[in-house]
């Protein structure tokens, strides 16, 4: 029987780089065709949206069947739900954990239902985006590839970070956006093999995706004028805004995802009937705040043409809407409409500077692109991305400086508010902790690879490895011995002179490298009782 082995192991062999860079290709490929069918999916039940809103009219008749399909609607979702849970919410949360290792979720049962319940809420008319559901589903074709080729699950976790990554280039056409979000948001690490495969997959699932959909990008803003430099204490101000707008957006969606998980009878069919029945009145009063928000993209493309007063109530509505649709743990993605409220708020603080103080109009434009980076980076906190993204959507090399001044100032304030990041929060709720125990369990804040020589009279030397009391999540992963190496267990002897490669947590830092060099001294002595306790 072939035995599987993991990434870390078989990266020290000949190849394994080339090896993963045409498996991630095969992800991006996998993950590519994947996302086009699902944005394709959701754009026709955007349009059969809009065809059936158009027969409704004021006709009550027609309302009351319409508000009767939303709630066989919900009853589908919810169905579907029972039937494969991880598919609740965005997805994002649930890649996460698959990197992590604290979930294995059916990757055939997920793909089936998220694809169908992003389909009937787009139909409903929820303010749900596509992002969340597409980076779920590009990881989804990682785990499918990994177990085709009969990977290790180790090997497994870093071609879910990359089909995560070109689920988001897939869904945004961007590219570069999405190997930043594989590398800043899913595996929180980076090196230079993770960065070529997660670029192998990012580049060949935008590609798919583009040549079957055409080359225009999802979002575009043309970017006309340069904020003067006379101007940047008010793009510092705007920075501090973005903070506490993202940190408001999070507060307020966890607040919301509190409130509705109280309801318990008939769940989730009662609280999916909360949004859906919502969508009909909005339909008809503000249809411009149905589904993801691109009608709302459309109108900012030329925003000095919105008053104050339009904007501020586009972005509460924008906010309560989708606060409720995420609340109730719909499937679907948040991003989307995340991005959609950065652009209204920062269209809204461009009005009212350019009122307060004589700006050029055309400015406008950047405070909307600057508005979508500060959104991201203070609610998801994910800086390097919200650049690299309000970077592709405009490709201006002139709005660098000012799109990272916001990103950063925005990310700081929001972290000094103390509002948990947008993920991270639900990472941990998914997982049943705090978002501290959560990354502390399962140790996502990276990992190492350590190198040791055993000495000849140390206490590794002739000790098998389960015997040696190595630091909490270690891994010895080779073996160097005479030149050859060796995939070790828990039986195999160590003997003087191996050289031992380690895989260990960067959280636990100098105490668990102290802990191996000790281990392998040739002057190894145990620590006296007192001294372990003052460690």
């Amino acid at each position: 029987m072939k035995t599987r082995r993991d990434p870390v192991r078989r990266r020290l062999s000949g190849g394994f780089e080339a090896s993963l860079f045409w498996e991630c290709g095969l992800v991006g490929l996998a993950g590519g065709l994947l996302v086009t069918l699902y944005r394709l999916s959701l754009s026709w039940a955007e349009r059969t949206l809009r065809w059936l809103l158009g027969f409704m009219g004021s006709n009550p008749f027609l309302f009351a069947t319409w508000m009767l399909a939303l709630v066989m609607l919900a009853g589908v979702v919810a169905l579907l739900v029972r039937w494969e849970p991880k598919t609740s919410g965005s997805g994002i949360p649930q890649v996460d954990a698959e990197v992590m290792g604290a979930m294995d979720a059916p990757w055939r049962r997920v793909i089936m239902a998220k694809f169908a319940e992003g389909t009937l809420a787009a139909l409903g008319g929820l303010s749900l985006g596509r992002e969340g559901p597409s980076v779920q589903l590009g990881g989804m074709a990682g785990k499918a590839v990994s177990r085709v080729l009969g990977r290790g699950r180790g090997e497994e976790r870093l071609l879910v970070t990359c089909g995560a990554g070109a689920g988001m280039a897939a869904a945004f056409h961007a590219p570069l956006t999405g190997v930043m979000f594989a590398l800043e948001e899913i595996h929180k690490t980076f090196n230079a093999a993770l960065i070529v495969s997660a670029m192998s997959a990012a580049v060949v699932a935008d590609y798919v995706s583009s040549d079957l959909l055409g080359i225009k990008p999802v979002l575009s803003f043309a970017v006309t004028s340069t904020v003067p430099r006379s101007a940047y204490l008010l793009i510092l101000g705007f920075g501090i805004f973005m903070g506490v707008v993202g940190a408001a957006h999070n507060a307020g969606m966890f607040k919301a995802q509190d409130t509705l998980a109280r309801i318990r009878r008939w769940e989730p069919f009662a609280r999916f009937l909360i949004p859906f029945l919502m969508a009909a009145p909005i339909a008809l009063c503000a249809p411009a705040l149905l589904d993801g928000g691109d009608a709302i993209i459309e109108m900012l493309a030329r925003p000095e043409g919105l008053s104050v007063a339009t904007l501020a109530l586009l972005l509460l509505g924008k906010y309560l809407f989708t606060g409720v649709c995420f609340g109730a743990g719909v499937p679907g993605g948040t991003l989307f409409p995340l991005v959609a409220m950065g652009g209204l708020a920062g269209a809204l603080f461009g009005q009212i500077a350019v009122m307060a103080f004589g700006l050029d109009p055309a400015l406008i434009m950047n405070f909307t692109v600057l508005g979508v980076a500060g959104m991201f980076a203070s609610a998801i906190r994910a800086p390097v991305t919200a650049v690299v993204l309000a970077f592709e959507l405009t490709g201006s090399l002139q709005a660098l400086l000012s799109l990272s001044i916001v990103s950063l100032i925005a990310y700081v304030t929001a972290n000094l508010m103390g509002v948990d990041p947008y993920y991270d929060h639900l990472l941990g709720k998914l997982l049943g902790m705090s978002t501290e125990e959560a990354h502390g369990r399962w140790g996502s804040e990276g990992k190492q690879l350590h190198s040791y020589v055993v000495e000849s009279g140390s206490r590794a030397a002739d000790s098998k490895i389960r015997e040696l009391n190595w630091p909490s999540q270690a891994l010895v992963v080779t073996i160097t011995r005479h030149g050859r190496e060796l995939v070790p267990n828990g039986e195999t002897l160590v003997e003087p002179g191996d050289r031992l490669l380690v895989l260990m947590n960067e959280v636990d830092g100098d105490h668990s490298e102290e802990m191996v060099r000790r281990l392998c001294r040739g002057t190894y002595a145990p620590r006296s009782t007192a001294e372990q306790s003052k460690r």
